[in-house]
């Protein structure tokens, strides 16, 4: 099928808790038309905006009228699902859970051909008044007609260089949906089969380079060596932003003079570790407390902190550093292109680490188109990224 073909209508989207619009970003590559797009922040309106062109309906979802939501043929989102713990009950009071049945509410109002909804792991675990909250979504959806899947998919198997798991709820009217088949989607983007090379921290930043100062464009060290370097890079730039480089301690600065590449906090010497990293060493710590990424295998998932040492793998391989925020854009696959700006530095690590990294949302998008257009994942045709 040829994507690119005016004969093709492009299946409309409207997209529910946008953010900086990774999720959209897939969906775009695979041909979808996302007509309408809503944030609750100004900073992920602002940076979506720029992105993409086009306004974003900035507002909360629970006060919004549904009729400012258009009729489409998709709904896409990702809502927040916080306020569900892994072994407990739903807390009334935290309208963040309420986002979740908002989403469900709305795709009941407009009822669309498909939807697609996005969250992570833990949300299979949620449970509400004793059931498992997955189990009651897929309950509601079907009794509205659709033919739901849950689908839960680990990033590097669609070549992002990240071991990010999520979940997905895919929902249509028209057929079952099943999982992307990994390998043929390789074919589609790369041409050829994937390798463990391909999803590496040094094909995601190797080319990188130095870090610079804040607000400085700072030039590329190499051409791109790798494919995912190709698929990030615009065609014709030397330089990129927001590869800053960022502040540390002069105790984390010790820190990771001693970690070597895939290590972590059990490399830090007792003569300079803290109490806590000495607590760690007794009883165990996360694997990526203190984490140093290797060169040749994928990230960790990038979480929202990734300026801190303590919660995450956020130092360089080769470099005594932690990552700048153009570096953990590249492991959520988001294209040098792209800008994200916020008062505070937290918020906008916030918004990229809360961010679908962009190949994994094409994946789920190209399933979904073939699924509603009643193609098959066994009919290979490479396509622009």
């Amino acid at each position: 099928m040829d994507r690119g073909s005016s004969a093709v209508t492009p299946l409309r989207v409207a997209s529910l808790f946008c953010g900086i619009g990774g999720l959209d970003l897939g969906f775009e590559r695979e041909g979808f038309e996302v007509v309408w797009a809503n944030d609750l922040l100004h900073s992920a309106a602002d940076a979506y905006a720029k992105n993409f062109g086009r306004p974003v309906q900035r507002g909360d979802l629970m006060e919004l009228p549904l009729g400012l939501i258009p009729e489409v043929d998709v709904i896409i989102g990702g809502p927040p699902c916080q306020s569900f713990s892994l072994v407990g009950r739903r807390d009334p009071l935290d309208p963040r859970g309420s986002l979740v049945f908002r989403f469900r509410d709305i795709v009941d109002s407009r009822r669309p051909r498909a939807f697609v909804m996005e969250n992570v792991p833990g949300m299979a675990a949620s449970r509400v008044g004793g059931r498992r909250l997955t189990d009651l979504l897929l309950e509601d959806f079907d009794a509205m007609g659709y033919r739901v899947a849950l689908l839960q998919l680990l990033a590097t198997d669609y070549l992002v260089p990240q071991r990010r798991r999520r979940i997905f709820l895919v929902g249509s009217f028209d057929r079952a949906i099943g999982p992307p088949d990994a390998g043929t989607f390789a074919l589609r983007i790369l041409g050829r089969r994937p390798t463990a090379e391909d999803v590496s921290a040094r094909a995601a930043i190797g080319d990188l380079g130095e870090c610079g100062q804040r607000g400085a464009r700072v030039a590329y060290a190499d051409d791109p060596q790798s494919a995912f370097a190709r698929l990030m890079r615009p065609k014709g730039t030397d330089d990129v932003t927001l590869h800053e480089c960022p502040r540390m301690s002069i105790r984390d600065r010790e820190f990771v003079r001693h970690i070597p590449p895939g290590g972590n906090y059990r490399d830090i010497p007792d003569r300079v570790a803290t109490p806590r990293i000495m607590k760690f060493k007794e009883t165990g710590g996360r694997t990526t407390t203190y984490g140093r990424l290797h060169p040749d295998q994928p990230a960790y998932t990038i979480n929202t902190y990734f300026r801190r040492p303590n919660v995450g793998c956020h130092f360089h391989y080769e470099r005594d550093r932690l990552i700048t925020a153009r570096e953990a854009m590249r492991f959520q696959a988001l294209p040098d292109a792209f800008e994200v700006h916020a008062s505070r530095q937290d918020e906008r690590n916030a918004l990229i680490g809360n961010a679908v990294p962009s190949l994994l949302a094409q994946a789920v998008a190209w399933s979904l188109d073939l699924a509603l257009r009643g193609g098959s994942q066994a009919s290979v045709e490479p396509v622009a990224a």
